[in-house]
């Protein structure tokens, strides 16, 4: 494969500092991005290339380095903000970024348009309308005794919340993503239990609440939302379920039975044991829980999929694949845009990217 030449896109000039959720087929784009991964892979003929997954707020977007590229000269590593430039292909009806100059992105960059908090991957959602729908969800809970866990564990882990992902990259895996996937979970629970009237809202709506705390001590926070020390030797279900013995203990004669059955909602969230639960779902709070979980996840990485992809597409973490419509229209060119030779030179909108040969 080759790192190509140049293209009208080219000619025209760049698309600066725009979000990677704007990128369309044939931009030839310029900007920072934050570098998730950098792997160095091999193709069919044996050439080294590198892959790379850059992110911003809006969205993600695979990158590669091709053996031609000045950009295997450059020095950056991963996780690591970068100034980046390149052309946005299609390569099997998804969105990837031929990555022509790389470099890591600098304090001086600023005066360009670096900005770290663009480039942290955020929540679609404004948090502070998050926060308000998880208070309203919750204020649905009566029993005294669960009212007030809420209250203490708001209290308490509050922030973290707010703030934390809900994954590593499956699925709402960015700033306040896990404030986000229990919003939509406590809500879907809310109508599910107004169509199945004996299912126990309060213990669903407590169980939605401490069913992924765990996740808060088995990530790190954004941008670089690896597995903590703790998370790899013991994951979100065992320490969630552990918050939530704590929490309970801080509570004067917490009822035994009600404590049971949270512990169970959280122990058997992720349905088998196969996918980490070490029980399986034996209540009807709990088989709720679990499918909801499931759905809203799903549909999750299938929004986030539709975003750079169209077409059929093999979503691992379904295994399976899934069609996310039609591709849009390529855009057209300018009427004038013409052809250029191969060794015009484009000047870098970028100071400090690696000069023209």
């Amino acid at each position: 494969m080759s790192s190509g030449g140049y293209t009208p896109a080219m000619a025209a000039g760049p698309v600066r500092n725009q979000p990677i959720c704007t990128w369309r087929e044939g931009d030839f784009v310029q900007g920072f991005a934050f570098l998730a991964k950098k792997e160095q892979r091999q193709d069919r003929k044996g050439n080294a290339y590198l892959h790379l997954e850059l992110q911003d707020a809006s969205a993600a977007i695979v990158a590669k380095v091709w053996a031609d590229s000045q950009a295997m000269l450059g020095r950056f590593e991963a996780p690591s903000y970068v100034a980046v430039e390149g052309m946005v292909q299609r390569h099997r009806d998804e969105l990837q970024l031929v990555v022509r100059r790389c470099r890591a992105a600098t304090d001086d960059d600023r005066r360009y348009g670096f900005d770290e908090a663009l480039l942290v991957p955020t929540t679609r959602e404004d948090l502070d309308v998050l926060w308000a729908r998880l208070l309203s969800s919750l204020d649905r809970v009566e029993r005294p005794p669960l009212r007030r866990l809420v209250e203490e564990t708001l209290a308490v882990h509050g922030s973290a919340l707010r703030e934390h992902p809900a994954a590593k990259s499956i699925h709402h895996a960015c700033r306040g993503g896990l404030l986000e996937h229990e919003v939509s979970m406590l809500e879907l629970v809310t109508k599910v239990c107004e169509h199945y009237r004996d299912l126990d809202r309060d213990l669903l709506l407590v169980g939605v609440l401490f069913h992924d705390l765990g996740k808060i001590r088995e990530l790190g926070t954004m941008p670089g939302n690896d597995y903590t020390r703790e998370g790899r030797f013991i994951g979100h279900i065992v320490i969630g379920r552990d918050l939530l013995r704590e929490r309970c203990a801080a509570i004067p004669d917490f009822p035994a039975d009600l404590q049971l059955l949270l512990e169970h909602l959280v122990l058997s969230h992720q349905g088998t044991r196969e996918y980490g639960s070490p029980v399986e779902p034996m209540t009807a709070e709990a088989m709720v829980l679990h499918f909801v979980d499931d759905l809203d996840s799903k549909l999750e990485q299938v929004r986030r999929a539709k975003e750079t992809a169209s077409g059929f597409q093999y979503l691992r973490p379904m295994g399976r694949h899934l069609f996310l419509g039609e591709p849009p229209p390529p855009a057209p060119l300018p009427p004038e845009a013409e052809l250029v030779e191969e060794r015009l030179p484009v000047q870098p909108a970028l100071p400090g990217l690696l000069p023209e040969d």
